[in-house]
C-alpha cells in the first residue's frame, strides 16, 4: 500500500513540476514572440531585412519581463521546491 502512495506522490510531483516549467517559461517566451512579430511587421513595412535587428528588442523585452515577474516566478519555484523537500520523508 505504501508503494502505491509513493508512486502516486512521485507522479503528482512530476506533473506539477512540468506544469511549473510551462508557467515559469511562458511569460518570457510570449513576450519574445510578440516582440519578434512586431519587429517583423515593421521590417516588412520598411523593407529593412536585417537579421540582427530583431535580437536587441527581444533581449530587452525578455530582460524586462524577467525583472518584473522574477519575484513571482521565483516564489512559485521556491514553494514547489519546499513542498517537494517536505514530501521526501513520506516516500518509501
Amino acid at each position: 500500500m505504501s508503494s502505491v502512495f509513493g508512486n502516486e506522490l512521485i507522479l503528482r510531483a512530476v506533473r506539477e513540476g512540468l506544469l511549473l516549467v510551462v508557467l515559469v517559461s511562458a511569460p518570457p517566451l510570449l513576450a519574445s514572440l510578440a516582440t519578434g512579430l512586431i519587429v517583423s511587421i515593421l521590417q516588412a513595412a520598411t523593407q529593412i531585412h536585417e537579421q540582427t535587428l530583431v535580437f536587441v528588442p527581444k533581449l530587452l523585452v525578455v530582460a524586462l519581463v524577467l525583472i518584473a515577474m522574477g519575484p513571482m516566478l521565483g516564489a512559485q519555484v521556491l514553494r514547489f521546491t519546499q513542498a517537494l523537500l517536505l514530501a521526501i520523508p513520506t516516500i518509501r
